[in-house]
């Protein structure tokens, strides 16, 4: 067991050994990796203070709810968390998203205390310090009833956070550091070109409170051994033997099913599909886990998208987006059927990941190794870690082409082309 280890010492590439050896020779991440609140909280700053959060979707900041008594219009806002920080989001005057951390520049005061509505200033509901939408401070009520030497407006504006936005996703990076999100992203935004998720639109949420740590959920996702066991349902229409890698140069780790079938259980192809897409889209589900917190299954007629958002160490809050297709019209029905199989499935995975939590917890766990025909994906995943808790700044390659075998995968019948 490596439980004693230096707090300090996952900075170093000496901590990483396994990880770092090849796929046919590497093991799965160390218990306190899934378990300890120190590794939790540096994970929080190496990982998720140096990354491209995904915090919502773009339409939540869409909202113009009616009058206001600082003008006619008013914007969304919205409070969400990064690295365990609070961080707001609005959109300015030319409608360009803004994100600012949500601290008043007087003493501190948290701005916003959950998702609401603005008119044309931000407003701390303590000094009534004002602030504009683009975060310059342009108010301080009765700060000079005594005149205040070298005090300057202008040096007191809100600390900015970078928003970008892909498609209907939002995300929030607290690094000035990092890459663009279009770097990020790599070639993720050309394969997925052919949907035009930006004309999709949300159709529901649901919110889910997982009892296990968010890297848990996500190689769960990654990885199609569990499949058969765990989902025999979903693996009808989801077959193991038609699963193949769908991995690029990008910040993700992918898989895909080819073809996406509904003989079994037709739920996925109730409703309408996109118009015009290629053979392989029309006929494939694409599964992607995009680091660190994005989980995202785009099928030829809906997108099932879960954002992840850690909270402790064996805790994840988790918020499902529904997506459709800008010409689909799915009645209530054929739309129920598609979400509560999601629902089923994702109650599944939470029942299997909180009893993974459950033993990572035993004393005498040692990691086991992983099977390159089914968790290449999670030694991806397990090196992008690694990179991010030594301060490697890379983006992975990708596997070659869809159109190879990928360690006993098989040929994808209808592979992914440019």
């Amino acid at each position: 067991m490596t439980t004693e280890r230096d707090h300090g010492a996952w900075t170093t590439e000496e901590a990483w050994i396994e990880t770092r050896k090849p796929l046919d020779q590497t093991s799965g991440l160390p218990a306190e990796c899934y378990t300890d609140a120190d590794f939790f909280a540096l994970e929080s700053e190496r990982v998720f203070a140096r990354s491209w959060v995904c915090i919502g979707t773009v339409d939540e900041l869409e909202g113009r709810p009616g009058p206001s008594d600082d003008g006619p219009d008013r914007r969304a806002i919205l409070a969400r968390t990064v690295a365990g920080r609070s961080v707001i989001v609005t959109t300015d005057a030319d409608d360009r998203s803004r994100g600012f951390h949500n601290a008043c520049r007087h003493r501190g005061t948290a701005l916003v205390d959950c998702d609401g509505s603005i008119g044309s200033t931000i407003r701390c509901p303590y000094h009534r310090w004002a602030y504009a939408l683009d975060g310059r401070l342009i108010a301080t009520p009765r700060f000079d009833d005594v005149p205040l030497a070298d005090f300057d407006r202008a040096d007191y504006p809100l600390h900015t956070v970078r928003i970008e936005a892909w498609g209907p996703l939002l995300f929030a990076c607290l690094d000035d550091d990092v890459p663009p999100l279009a770097d990020w992203l790599g070639d993720l935004p050309a394969r997925l070109d052919g949907y035009q998720l930006g004309r999709w639109a949300v159709r529901d949420r649901a919110t889910f409170t997982i009892d296990a740590n968010w890297k848990l959920i996500s190689e769960n996702f990654q990885e199609y051994y569990h499949l058969p066991f765990v989902h025999p349902e979903l693996a009808k229409v989801s077959p193991v033997a038609d699963h193949y890698r769908f991995q690029g140069p990008g910040m993700y780790c992918g898989q895909c099913t080819t073809p996406v079938s509904g003989e079994d259980r037709d739920e996925w192809t109730a409703m309408p599909p996109a118009d015009d897409l290629s053979p392989s889209d029309a006929a494939s589900g694409r599964f992607i886990a995009l680091f660190p917190n994005l989980l995202l299954s785009v099928l030829p007629n809906h997108a099932f998208a879960m954002i992840l958002q850690p909270v402790a160490a064996d805790r994840t809050i988790e918020t499902g987006v529904w997506l459709i297709p800008p010409n689909a019209c799915p009645t209530d029905d054929e739309f129920a059927a598609t979400r509560d199989f999601w629902i089923e499935v994702n109650s599944e995975d939470i029942a299997i990941v909180e009893r993974g939590q459950r033993g990572l917890g035993h004393a005498h766990y040692t990691p086991g190794r992983l099977s390159p025909r089914f968790e290449e994906p999670l030694h991806r995943f397990h090196n992008l870690v690694a990179d991010r808790m030594t301060g490697i700044a890379r983006i992975p390659g990708g596997d070659g082409g869809d159109h190879l075998d990928r360690h006993g995968s098989g040929v994808n019948p209808l592979p992914w082309e440019p």
